[in-house]
């Protein structure tokens, strides 16, 4: 009896425990649930047309490690001066993780501090920024979310500007996909992540992303890694006039994962143009896209197009385009009178 009673104790313990656990983990905060978890996500997505050409747990947040400076060096690209010399500031000498070994008081320019946070991830180069764009870290991660926000990349969160951990420090495949897409449309950005090695006017690097040097038509972009986030990488290359941004999280073979998503683009999709020169019936009334338009296509698929007219109002608009690849619903665009 007595072995009994205890034993019915010890359960009501296990149970009581399980469930404390349980409950203790359904309150970590996102990244920290998912990392835990040790989920990993993917996603691949043609840059111009911001197409999705594969995905896995695209929507999970997670957190991204260096991949972070991305955002921070398209922000100091659309809004610095990169032949302007700066300071190093004193709060970011020292800074924890990767370094470029910046000097308290040493002058250095924009630019080499762009290419030291790019090439060689150094987080004094992206402390150093972010304090000479917004007079604080706190100032320019509020900048980094702002910005985000402008690119629709809403299950995102920065508190830093290096990617160090933080459990408010988040995004999802998607959301850094999206974000790199729009940082390659920048000149300076794509010259930066793009360059294997630099010899500035205040340092020289050598770029650490193995993607430049072992994919063909490699264009980009940056590696991360932490424990907590795992190995994360953000690649891009070029075929053709198709471009493909590639993003793993927590992947630990990041290189292979990756290089296998972009294989898998580059072997089935293309990029096609549609000309506004091209005519198409709506009821009898002959219409056109207003310009030239980009849209990715499978390899050997059919295109078909479907017109769909509307009543003309005052823009001029008397039909609606649609365009579909397998029977997929692909691109829609509107179509103008040419009579």
């Amino acid at each position: 009896m007595r072995k009994a009673t205890l034993r019915g104790v010890f359960c009501f313990f296990a149970a009581a425990f399980a469930f404390i656990t349980a409950l203790s983990f359904a309150f970590i905060k996102p990244a920290a649930a998912y990392a835990a978890a040790g989920i990993s996500a993917s996603i691949s997505m043609e840059r111009q047309t911001r197409t999705v050409l594969s995905e896995n747990n695209a929507d999970e947040k997670l957190p991204m490690a260096s991949t972070t400076k991305i955002m921070t060096a398209l922000i100091i690209c659309e809004d610095c001066d990169p032949d302007k010399v700066v300071t190093v500031p004193d709060e970011a000498v020292g800074e924890e993780g990767s370094s470029i070994y910046l000097k308290r008081g040493e002058n250095i320019d924009v630019r080499d501090l762009l290419y030291g946070l790019m090439l060689r991830s150094g987080n004094d180069a992206a402390a150093s920024l972010a304090i000479i764009h917004s007079g604080s870290i706190d100032e320019f991660a509020k900048k980094m979310n702002a910005r985000a926000r402008e690119l629709g990349a809403v299950d995102t969160n920065f508190v830093n500007p290096s990617g160090l951990p933080d459990d408010n420090h988040y995004t999802t495949a998607r959301d850094l996909c999206t974000i790199a897409c729009a940082a390659m449309d920048n000149a300076l950005f794509r010259q930066v992540v793009s360059t294997k090695s630099w010899h500035g006017k205040y340092r020289s690097y050598a770029n650490k992303n193995k993607t430049l040097y072992d994919y063909d038509g490699a264009t980009g972009i940056k590696t991360g890694y932490t424990i907590k986030a795992g190995r994360c990488l953000v690649s891009s290359a070029m075929r053709g006039e198709m471009e493909v941004v590639c993003v793993v999280l927590n992947e630990p073979d990041m290189y292979g994962k990756s290089f296998s998503l972009l294989d898998g683009a580059f072997e089935n999709y293309e990029l096609a143009a549609l000309s506004p020169e091209k005519i198409f019936m709506c009821e009898g009334i002959p219409c056109r896209i207003s310009e030239s338009l980009k849209l990715v296509v499978k390899k050997d698929g059919t295109v078909t197009y479907r017109c769909e007219a509307l009543r003309t109002g005052d823009d001029g608009v008397c039909g609606k385009l649609q365009i579909y690849s397998e029977n997929s619903l692909i691109f829609t665009a509107n179509l103008y009178s040419i009579v």
